[in-house]
């Protein structure tokens, strides 16, 4: 199993250095149903040739931008799948509703009972904390200049740009206050630990000059955690 997962982040790493059905401008040579998921935008797309084994990736963030893992996923038999849940910022309410669609994806679609998780941004919130409430359900994470501090982002509390409107939503989502988030610690650079405990695989790619998410906050702090375990964390440096 392990082999696989690993096969899985390689095969991951080798290709970035290189309601209805609908046709998705993405995706356009694939089968693609459109709906929505208790009040949210929801997708699944289905390969061409599907996997026995029903693997599919969860993309929690921007869909369709830079799709070229999606795109070579769908090409070994996987689905991808997608819930937005973006103005949640990983909150509560945000993992419950992926709970919901995680059990909506395995019983409607028979997809596998462990998933890779796809965060780029802010989606990197709610794949870790999904995760660290989910360790049984996930094969591997590919995390795209992840937020994994909301104080970071959108709160711009350290060196990177915040987002004000952003910020007031994402207090709302949590509820929480100017006071009460700065000890506020279910968030990803905590609680991946428990990512890394469960030896679950981890690829960051980051940007070198990234200001909005900068790579400081972006890699999870992995205290109490084993040489063995802090090793499931890979990350790549990407030039912009």
């Amino acid at each position: 199993m392990k082999t696989s997962l690993s096969k899985i982040l390689l095969f991951i790493s080798l290709f970035l250095s290189l309601g209805t059905y609908g046709q998705d401008p993405i995706f356009t040579e694939y089968k693609v149903k459109e709906f929505s998921f208790q009040g949210h935008e929801a997708k699944i797309v289905f390969p061409n040739t599907g996997n026995a084994n029903r693997y599919w990736i969860w993309r929690a963030r921007f869909w369709g931008h830079e799709p070229q893992v999606d795109k070579a996923l769908l090409e070994k038999g996987f689905h991808v799948v997608y819930v937005d849940v973006s103005d949640l910022f990983g909150s509560k309410t945000a993992v419950d509703l992926w709970n919901d669609f995680y059990t909506f994806c395995t019983s409607e679609y028979g997809l596998h009972k462990k998933v890779v998780l796809e965060g780029m941004s802010r989606g990197g919130l709610i794949v870790y904390n999904w995760a660290s409430q989910n360790t049984d359900k996930v094969f591997a994470i590919y995390a795209d200049a992840p937020v994994c501090d909301i104080k970071s982002w959108p709160g711009g509390m350290f060196s990177g740009e915040g987002s004000p409107q952003a910020w007031k939503r994402c207090l709302e989502a949590y509820g929480l206050d100017a006071d009460s988030v700065k000890d506020f610690d279910d968030i990803p650079i905590f609680n991946s630990v428990k990512v890394a405990k469960a030896g679950i695989p981890v690829m960051h790619v980051y940007g070198d000059a990234d200001v909005v998410v900068p790579y400081g906050k972006i890699r999870p702090y992995l205290p109490r955690t084993s040489r063995k375990q802090e090793a499931t964390l890979n990350s790549s440096e990407k030039k912009g």
